[in-house]
This record gives structure tokens, sequence and C-alpha cells, in this order.
């Protein structure tokens, strides 16, 4: 019978902390180590070999970088969820990480129960932003909105959509999107849909990213 383990690459340079990152996983029961990678060649190599389900990519790597390497593997088709561990949290590192395809990013030191529930979201196809991160993004999202006083709709997004977009810049779920608009959570997500098809993108950070890009909210 197939395992219902999450298979997990674990791609880092730093000997104690992948060794670190190591035992946690093979200890914990969901987790399944399918393998280690310490460079981002071979990281875009076991990728295709191997398959995970979830990729943990550090971004200071060795020949490509973490950001390069997740580019990369995204491009093969390859259908693994990238999380970024890592200790750089500089705003290109953020926005590159998540526009090369990144699903979440996570920071270095972080705990384990953290870091089992970044994992577990990934795999699920379902974004997720380090709580630090998230800030950071909304900071530079509110940032950009200043210094853009006419927002331009040019992807014919509604206006029920953008306040939508507008709650997800939030950090609000669907949940909470339904709930603060007092509508049910089929429409919200209808509207969620609509706004990534809309927008071109594949997930909730991307529409950020992008949407931040775009002076959109």
């Amino acid at each position: 019978m197939e395992s219902d383990k999450i298979k997990v690459l674990l791609v880092e340079d730093h000997m104690l902390y992948k060794m670190g990152t190591s035992v946690f996983i093979e200890k914990t029961e969901e987790l399944e180590l399918i393998g280690t990678a310490e460079d981002g060649l071979s990281a875009v190599r076991l990728a295709e070999e191997l398959n995970p389900d979830v990729i943990l990519m550090d971004i200071g790597l060795p020949k490509i970088d973490g950001i390069e390497a997740t580019k990369r593997i995204k491009e093969k088709g390859i259908k693994s969820s990238i999380l970024m561990l890592t200790s750089r949290n500089t705003e290109d590192d953020v926005y590159e990480a998540l526009q090369a395809g990144a699903e979440g990013y996570i920071m270095k030191g972080c705990n384990f129960d953290t870091l089992l529930s970044a994992i577990k979201s990934v795999n699920q196809k379902a974004a997720w932003l380090d709580p630090l991160i998230a800030r950071f993004v909304l900071s530079g999202i509110q940032k950009t909105q200043k210094e853009k006083p006419e927002v331009k709709n040019n992807y014919g997004l509604t206006k029920k959509e953008l306040e939508v977009l507008s709650l997800i810049s939030d950090g609000l779920t669907n949940q909470e999107i339904s709930e603060k608009l007092v509508i049910t959570i089929h429409t919200t997500k209808a509207h969620v849909h609509n706004i990534l098809s809309k927008l071109y993108v594949g997930d909730r950070n991307k529409a950020l990213v992008k949407a931040r890009d775009e002076g959109l909210v």
C-alpha cells in the first residue's frame, strides 16, 4: 500500500542545520525524507529523479542559489511544492522566491511545529508565509500603495474582486473574508478563483506579488 507520508527533499548546505532538520523529518510520523542536496544543481536533478511532494529549499546555495533552482524546477513542470526555508528575509529575496514559483517562505529558527504546519500547507497547494514575512510583504504593499495614488485596473477585476484582493493582502483566509463581507464561503472561493484567473497566476502568493507590482492593492 502506498505511504500517506509527505515525501520531502531537503536542500541545505549548512551541515549542522541539515542534520537537525533531517532528524526532525525522520522522527515526524507524517513525513518521509527521501533525499538531500547541498547545492542548487543537485536540487534540480533530485527533484526530477525523486518527484518529492515538498522541497525544503535554502536560498544561499552553491553553484546556483535556491531561487534559481526553484525557477528551473518549475520550468521543468515538476509538481513538487517548494517551501523556502532560509535565514534571508530581504524584500528582493522574498519577492524573487515567490515569483520563481515557491509556494511558501519560512524563516530558519522557527519551531518544528510551525515548520510541520508549513510543510502540510504547501503540500496541499495552499500558500504559506512566515508571519514575519507576511507582515513584511504587507508593509511593502502599503508602501507601494502610498507611492501609487491611482489604481489602474487593467485586468478586468470587478469592484467586489478588488475588495476580496485587498482582504487577501491583509492576510485574511477565505473564511475570514466570507465573514468580513457577509458572503458564503462558496462565493468567496469563486471570487478568489476569478482573481487568480484574471491575473494569470496560480495561487494567492503570486496574486499578492502581482497585485503589489501592479498597484492593485
